[in-house]
């Protein structure tokens, strides 16, 4: 196995064994992390999160055999956010979910032990200092990831144009089409957050991501949940064996001395 394509999320290719072929997969920022709630340091120097996408230009939808991907227009600073841990502005590029087969499992990142059944990350990166997304990535600055959990609860609306187009990326490598379509209605009404310094949660891995994970988590439904665990194939169409995109989130990694500070008071 070599070559960036041969992990997922299966027995033999999945997060335990990524670190083979990505050793900083045992490194010192590795993400997501389970975030107890009592041992993270309010600081009150946090700015309030600023997200402006009111311009936001969506170009299309995919499945990328790891999980289901919007990219959005990044060649200027009509999308960005600001604040927060921040210092300067960064761009959307992207957002993508993680889910599970259940309920009680599928996020990333969990809170006291606790995991929401999917978990969205809006994918930012740095334009002031970097002239591509692929340069920042690799920069200990580069990206700032929010997390938003999603819990079951009534149907979201803003949501269901999404779920109603998955149907268009069910086997791994297809893309359509997906304009204006803005994720500020996948937000929560609250900006409370934890921060801490983290990584890319899948490979190559790289430790270049702020990480903004948002307390408040938004309400979907079980049939929305569904759509995503029986419409998307971790296969291509080609492939004999079709397998339901579920459980693509990497478990909790350890802490290795960082603090998470949060934006709010217990």
């Amino acid at each position: 196995m070599t070559g960036q394509h041969c992990w997922g999320y299966g027995e033999e290719d999945g997060p335990s064994e990524w670190h083979h072929y990505f050793p900083i997969a045992e490194g010192n920022r590795q993400s997501p992390i389970d975030i107890v709630s009592n041992q993270a340091v309010f600081n009150p120097s946090l700015n309030p999160l600023v997200i402006s996408y009111d311009h936001c230009t969506s170009i299309n939808l995919s499945n990328n055999g790891h999980s289901v991907m919007v990219e959005f227009d990044d060649y200027d600073d009509k999308t960005v956010i600001t604040g927060g841990p921040l210092e300067g502005s960064y761009r959307l590029k992207q957002f993508h979910f993680h889910w599970g087969t259940q309920r009680n499992s599928g996020s990333e990142h969990t809170v006291d032990g606790k995991s929401y059944p999917c978990e969205l990350h809006l994918v930012h990166w740095n334009a002031r200092a970097y002239s591509s997304f692929g340069e920042a990535a690799a920069a200990p600055d580069g990206l700032v990831v929010i997390g938003v959990f999603l819990e079951t609860g009534g149907q979201h609306s803003g949501l269901n144009r999404l779920t109603d187009a998955l149907y268009m990326v069910k086997f791994k490598g297809t893309k359509t089409q997906f304009d204006d379509f803005n994720p500020k209605c996948l937000l929560p009404s609250s900006f409370e957050y934890w921060t801490y310094p983290g990584s890319l949660t899948t490979p190559p891995l790289n430790e270049s991501v702020t990480w903004i994970v948002l307390k408040e988590p938004i309400k979907v439904s079980e049939k929305q949940m569904e759509r995503f665990r029986k419409t998307l194939l971790f296969s291509g169409e080609e492939e004999e064996q079709r397998i339901h995109m579920v459980n693509n989130f990497r478990p909790p990694q350890p802490l290795k001395g960082r603090k998470v500070q949060a934006s709010f008071k217990c």
